[in-house]
């Protein structure tokens, strides 16, 4: 569920809550829209490489979406250039109804802070405390007991109390990957987008982490897309688009629960 501290700030409570069933969309307005997107490299390669081809969707609010295909299919890319990482060639990318192609700037750094990003490698930074990791999106905004309250309050959610000081090094992979989307809900994310969160996971602690992050609909109200090759983890989600050669191929939605 979602409190408020002291600052105002939406925080993580330690309500469980199910992890599967419909979106609970409210209304029909996309929180993501995407048309027409296309994104091509060149290598050294004679052949250039069509990471996106003309791919065309949408996605309610709230909604948890699953990107699956195989790799190189341009999972990874979408991901990217929806969370204005990279920079399509063609094409249309709206979240929250606001254009997202082209902006940059001020305007590209207050996109960034509204959306969450986890990774398969976590990218934490080495000498950095899992605190230090969760508040450095804060570093510019808020004051040092803000973004420490914070932090421990979502580490704690995650189920990392007391381990506020410690190095990566210390941390298993399960807890590096609990810090990393403490990391992402550190700014109040309307979206956040995974890619390959259980990949570098064992099992157990795979299960885990999918338990946290489809938690974070009903806790925190966030709208999630997730690129995997776990079937486990996609048929848990409301839908599964497929790729393949930077195309969507199927787009399955999943029957709703009674």
């Amino acid at each position: 569920m979602i409190s408020k501290n002291a600052q105002g700030d939406n925080v993580l409570g330690d309500e469980s809550q199910p992890t599967s069933g419909g979106s609970d969309s409210e209304g029909d307005q996309p929180i993501v829209r995407v048309v027409d997107l296309s994104k091509t490299y060149h290598t050294d390669a004679s052949e250039p490489i069509y990471a996106c081809r003309n791919i065309d969707f949408e996605m309610r609010e709230r909604e948890i979406v699953a990107l699956t295909g195989p790799s190189g299919s341009g999972k990874s890319t979408l991901l990217h250039l929806i969370g204005a990482l990279d920079t399509p060639d063609s094409g249309v990318i709206e979240v929250a109804g606001e254009p997202v192609t082209g902006i940059k700037g001020r305007r590209l750094a207050e996109y960034r802070r509204r959306v969450g990003f986890v990774f398969q490698r976590f990218h934490l930074l080495p000498t950095l405390t899992a605190a230090d990791n969760v508040i450095a999106p804060l570093l510019p905004y808020k004051t040092s007991f803000d973004r420490r309250a914070k932090a421990k309050q979502i580490l704690d959610a995650v189920g990392l109390a007391g381990r506020e000081g410690s190095l990566p090094s210390k941390l298993s992979g399960g807890q590096q990957q609990r810090v990393a989307i403490a990391r992402a809900l550190i700014n109040d994310p309307m979206l956040v987008l995974a890619d390959e969160p259980t990949g570098n996971l064992d099992s157990q602690t795979g299960e885990d982490i999918m338990e946290l992050l489809f938690g974070l609909r009903e806790r925190v109200g966030a709208s999630l897309i997730i690129a995997t090759h776990d079937p486990g983890l996609a048929a848990r989600c409301d839908r599964v688009i497929q790729i393949r050669d930077g195309r969507v191929i199927k787009d399955t939605a999943r029957p709703a629960t009674g």
